[in-house]
């Protein structure tokens, strides 16, 4: 069996997902430079038709057998799993996800190899491919969209109205046309009064946080710091501009516990056990706040179901509306994301007095925006971006020698790095994965 043959799967986890990890126009080159034959599922989804594949060199066909490499995007379903494979995509397992540790099982049953993409990172531990900016900008137009959807329940009309879900634009170029159209209505006639200040939190400031404030920057808007929010209500009456951006960093989220410490930010990545969230005090400002952070359990949670069962207690309204968690951890850094949303139901409200999800926009609590695919939303874009960063490592990849030890496969560093398991074993980096496979 040739070496440099790579299947690239159908994605199939649900109707929504269309990107591919590979475009028409990138296969072509590892074709043509690299003398690689390309396998391509076919797909009656995908935003790039079967056909452009075809014109580019690739064998479209339901078997992909043949191909040792597999490229996909999203989880690969188990009854699909071959023996020896060597899978690259976004496995979703390094922290120990209970919804995955079946595939992970299975894939070391088989002495499959796994490379994720989340995992390529260079010596500063950035990540090497990524789709968060697509990720946040989709997040921020459909967080809009749900705003718009929520005021007028409580028979607030607003331009947020005039926005569709991203995934109902035909290019992001047309969405982005749109959030434009909309921050010129804000600026022609203002919002009404009981919105104003209109106060957007971002929580992060890396490529998800930076592809949502990307969009939030189409409208007219001031970003002003943490520390300014008490100011824009002081008096108790809510100053009369407009709309407002406010980024917070870590040491705006977390304080040291001991009082005589100062906040110093790698000593809260190595031991965040020395340190409280504060974040709660910020909400009481926010209009929507905007969930972009890297987080793990190490870490502390930022917003709890116990404050939030306060926070929407009592008899009025709080301003916050809407929580678009771009990040969509389950019970993560926010607990009212209880649940993962696709793009036919994204929104829920969190009924934080009797911790429950109600689909939709209806409810006593935050409307909660947690669509976990969000790039797929932004399709062609996405993808284009994508298989850019990685068509680089293909014939790294394929150049590799999976048949011996791992440490002398040969790989790239920032790819040896990303090696969740090797010929149907954990690699020593992801050998903590082992309790979570039973």
């Amino acid at each position: 069996m040739s070496q440099k043959r790579i299947g690239i799967r159908r994605e199939d986890i649900n109707k929504w997902e269309r990107r591919v990890p590979l475009i028409p126009a990138h296969v072509r080159e590892l074709i043509r430079d690299h003398s690689i034959e390309v396998y391509v599922q076919p797909s009656d989804i995908r935003v790039f038709p079967d056909g452009d594949f075809r014109m580019k060199g690739s064998h479209v066909q339901e078997d992909i057998c043949p191909c040792p490499f597999i490229f996909a995007i999203k989880e690969i379903p188990i009854e699909t799993l071959e023996k020896d494979k060597v899978y690259s995509f976004f496995s979703h397992t390094a922290k120990g996800q209970p919804q995955n540790m079946p595939m992970l099982k299975r894939m070391i049953e088989l002495g499959c190899s796994i490379i994720d993409y989340e995992k390529i990172v260079n010596e500063k531990g950035q990540r090497l491919l990524f789709f968060g900016g697509y990720a946040g900008q989709a997040g921020m137009i459909d967080t809009l969209w749900a705003l718009g959807r929520r005021l007028k329940l409580e028979g607030i009309e607003t331009p947020f109205l005039r926005l569709k879900q991203t995934v109902n634009y035909a290019s992001l170029v047309e969405a982005k046309e749109e959030v434009a159209a909309v921050g010129k209505l804000i600026q022609e006639n203002g919002l009404p009064p009981q919105l104003t200040p209109f106060v957007c939190g971002f929580m992060g400031y890396g490529h998800v946080s930076q592809g949502a404030q990307e969009m939030f920057d189409l409208l007219p808007s001031e970003e002003v710091s943490p520390r300014d929010l008490p100011g824009l209500f002081r008096n108790g009456r809510p100053a009369a501009r407009g709309l407002y951006k406010v980024v917070f960093k870590e040491e705006d989220m977390v304080r040291p516990i001991d009082p005589g410490r100062a906040f110093d930010l790698q000593d809260y990545y190595k031991n965040p056990q020395n340190y409280a969230p504060v974040m709660e005090a910020h909400l009481p400002y926010l209009t929507v706040l905007i969930v972009g952070i890297y987080w793990t359990s190490k870490f502390p949670k930022f917003i709890t179901k116990p404050f939030l069962r306060k926070f929407y207690g009592g008899e009025g309204t709080p301003r916050l509306r809407v929580i678009g968690d771009v990040t969509c951890d389950i019970d993560g850094s926010v607990e009212c994301t209880v649940k993962a949303t696709d793009s036919e139901n994204p929104v829920y409200v969190f009924d934080a007095e009797n911790d429950r999800a109600l689909t939709g926009i209806e409810g006593k609590g935050p409307v909660v925006m947690a669509v976990y695919n969000l790039p797929a939303e932004l399709p062609l874009e996405s993808s284009t971006y994508f298989s850019g960063g990685l068509k680089k490592y293909v014939p790294a990849i394929l150049a590799a020698d999976f048949r011996g030890e791992f440490s002398r496969c040969g790989l790239l560093p920032e790819l040896k790095k990303a090696v969740i398991l090797y010929r149907g074993k954990l690699t020593p980096a992801y050998e903590y994965l082992s309790k979570f496979v039973h």
